[in-house]
């Protein structure tokens, strides 16, 4: 537990970059998925099949955790790495993006966030200096500054106003950083779909110590073209020594353009949520295993995967199981997802060494558009 926090490039490709993040428990191999594992869990999943899929780091949430079981209880268990049997590296979300779209009854001031839990109504107060406080008691390896994050389309004022409180905010939560070997905690740049904003946020965080910038308040209802705008105006302004992460992104898609653009870190609800809801990940593209024509279909989701899930299993059963309700539908199309996202990151860290980003990307949207018209 002793390493220091640090971050590496080893090979470049254009402004595509991989490396590696070095933490107290462990490396992140850059670019990286992150699963999400909201309130402890990355949902249907055992933590050492997530492991086995090589997935270097996870997602906690503070808002979740903080509503139950509590950062105290948690603290009191050995930390979030023992309480969910993940020994790797943890990053933890704030809980701002949270507090604004589930909580109740909120109220913002220079503070911070007062709210009613969505699960029992009690009150609660979310500030920077909380949101640091519970995530020491977590033990999160990168911690990520309070923030408020305003849903696009909005209007310019208010968009600038969550900005700059969020810069306000920022210094707040460095002042409350409790530092430790192999720590380190992130900005978030914010300023919506506004280029000056967010050049404006971009370079106030910059100046600061973190050890890391994310891109925030994007996958929000924007279209594509107006988040990869955002972080092409964006990109010039963080420190090229540190790595980036965009938040809450995304599809395929997605990752692989912003990648192209830069961006080390992603996490996403999409692949466990949409696993959850009978759709499948594939290099062949999305494949909804609610529809009907898999009624018969003895071929599996992809022969030629390293997944079970996607391999040992025809989508007729699979087909079968979701329009059963069954939670083993769940289970495997969860573990397909995220073994995909996993091989598409291994997939964009050996085509950036091997200088052929631009072949690998069109090659996977190939697969993905061919996919989907055979469908």
């Amino acid at each position: 537990m002793s390493a220091q926090f640090s971050f590496h490039v080893s090979a470049t490709d254009g402004a595509a970059r991989t490396g590696a993040i070095a933490t107290a428990r462990g490396q992140i191999r850059t670019p990286a998925f992150m699963p999400v594992g909201t309130a402890a869990t990355v949902k249907a999943m055992y933590a050492d099949q997530v492991r086995a899929l090589g997935a270097d780091v996870v997602l906690g949430n503070v808002y979740h955790l903080m509503l139950r079981p509590g950062a105290e209880r948690v603290a009191e268990l050995g930390g979030l790495h023992r309480f969910m049997n993940w020994p790797h590296p943890i990053l933890t979300d704030s809980g701002g993006f949270q507090v604004m779209s589930l909580a109740k009854l909120r109220k913002l001031d220079e503070n911070g966030v007062t709210f009613q839990s969505h699960i029992d109504g009690s009150k609660h107060v979310l500030s920077p200096e909380r949101s640091m406080e519970i995530q020491h008691l977590l033990g999160a390896d990168i911690q990520m500054q309070f923030d408020e994050c305003v849903r696009l389309p909005a209007e310019r004022s208010d968009v600038e106003r969550a900005m700059r409180l969020s810069l306000r905010w920022a210094e707040r939560s460095l002042a409350a950083f409790r530092e430790a070997p192999g720590r380190a905690m992130f900005g978030i740049v914010q300023g919506g779909d506004d280029r000056a904003l967010r050049i404006e946020s971009a370079r106030a965080l910059a100046d600061m110590p973190f050890g890391g910038l994310a891109i925030g308040g994007l996958a929000v209802g924007e279209p594509q073209d107006v988040m990869l705008a955002m972080i092409e105006t964006v990109a010039p302004y963080l420190p090229t020594t540190k790595p980036r992460y965009l938040m809450g992104v995304g599809t395929p898609d997605d990752i692989v353009q912003a990648v192209a653009r830069g961006v080390d870190m992603f996490d996403c609800v999409m692949p466990t949520r949409a696993g959850r809801h009978g759709l499948a990940y594939t290099r062949h593209g999305r494949i909804n295993l609610k529809n009907a024509r898999h009624a018969t279909e003895s071929r599996p989701l992809d022969e030629a995967s390293s997944c079970p899930a996607a391999r040992d299993y025809s989508r007729a059963y699979l087909h079968h199981l979701v329009k059963s309700g069954e939670i083993l539908a769940m289970m495997l199309l969860t573990w397909n997802n995220l073994a995909y996202y996993q091989e598409l990151m291994t997939g964009l860290r050996t085509a950036i060494a091997q200088g052929r980003l631009k072949d690998f990307i069109a090659e996977a949207r190939e697969g993905w558009a061919r996919g989907e018209a055979q469908r």
